[in-house]
């Protein structure tokens, strides 16, 4: 069954505690909120399936229309319903990084600037030092534990958030955490120098098809390749000159050596809503474009998603722009 507490910590780092590479260590901080809660947020930095080290990766200067939903949040947990559209957090489906920038890290290892730990030290050591600085951790929630302390920052009650990373497309026992628009991660916010800074986790042994539905795996396998998406959404005009109903374009390219057959493809919106790709043969380096009718895949001009969809429905490439890459008339390139 999916996570049963879903949503968005919201507060300020106090402090942190590393917990080694043994066990089931977590990288963990403290944070509080300008109303006076404290919260501890559990991250897993070692798998405890194989293999055990994490898939993570950075993006230093984040921008996705999610963050609309986010900003201007009070300090403090917030609910989010697991459903496209709204601020959830969904690795495949929400097109919030290219899975295959991925990179394998050890939990603690010696050394600097070599394992998950010094990664974590480095951004919340950064908003620890920055007052206006906020956390924004996306998982599930346990307490608050009346009467009970914390257990590592001793704080009363025990209270926080953990599922920090990727929870659909598990294996084993893991297969009950599966659910879509419900996975974990973790944002700093830094508003002085107007920057957001995404973390994103996933495991190994996770898979990147998932059902629609349960997040149950489809297929397995690892992260796709940096060069998996044989065809990408290249460019798209998503606020054409004009009133509405406008003329919009999605631009595909066939990057790879060989002729793709696109027969059956499709174009989803951010709401799901799709476009059949016209169908034929792309020989290598052919573009295509698809226009978007009445009652397909809509490009909103605050901000949207596109995603390349295969004939059994499965995400092929995926790519999203924000309310300012909108202008109208201006073709985005991705």
């Amino acid at each position: 069954m999916p996570l049963n507490r879903y949503g968005v910590l919201v507060g300020r780092a106090l402090d942190r505690r590393r917990e080694g590479s043994t066990d089931t260590p977590h990288y963990q901080i403290h944070v509080g909120t300008d109303g006076g809660e404290q919260y501890r947020i559990a991250i897993n930095v070692l798998s405890a399936q194989a293999p055990s080290e994490l898939l993570y990766l950075v993006d230093d200067d984040f921008a996705h229309p999610l963050l609309a939903g986010i900003t201007g949040l009070a300090d403090g947990w917030h609910p989010l319903p697991s459903t496209p559209g709204g601020a959830a957090l969904d690795f495949i489906r929400g097109n919030l990084f290219d899975p295959g920038a991925m990179r394998v890290l050890p939990p603690d290892v010696s050394g600097p600037d070599n394992d998950l730990a010094d990664l974590f030290e480095h951004y919340v050591q950064r908003a620890m030092a920055d007052p206006g600085a906020r956390l924004y951790a996306f998982g599930q929630r346990w307490g608050p534990e009346a009467g009970v302390p914390d257990k590592i920052f001793g704080f009363l009650p025990g209270n926080g958030v953990h599922d920090i990373h990727m929870n659909q497309g598990n294996g084993g026992a893991y297969t009950r955490d599966d659910g879509v628009w419900q996975d974990g991660g973790l944002i700093f916010h830094f508003p002085g120098e107007g920057r957001w800074v995404a973390v994103f986790l996933a495991f190994q042994s996770q898979a990147w098809h998932t059902d629609d539905t349960t997040g149950h795996a489809i297929g397995g396998g690892p992260a796709p390749s940096a060069d998996a998406a044989v065809v990408r959404v290249l460019a798209a005009l998503v606020n054409p000159v004009g009133p509405a109903p406008e003329h919009e374009w999605v631009l595909l390219l066939n990057a790879s050596p060989d002729p793709v057959d696109v027969t059956g493809w499709s174009l989803s919106d951010r709401a799901k809503t799709r476009t059949p790709v016209p169908a034929q043969v792309l020989r290598p380096g052919d573009t295509l474009t698809v226009r978007l009718g009445v009652g397909g895949a809509v490009l909103g001009n605050k901000g949207g998603q596109i995603t390349l969809l295969d004939a059994d429905g499965l995400k092929v490439h995926g790519v999203s722009y924000t309310e300012p890459d909108a202008r109208e008339g201006w073709v985005v390139v991705f």
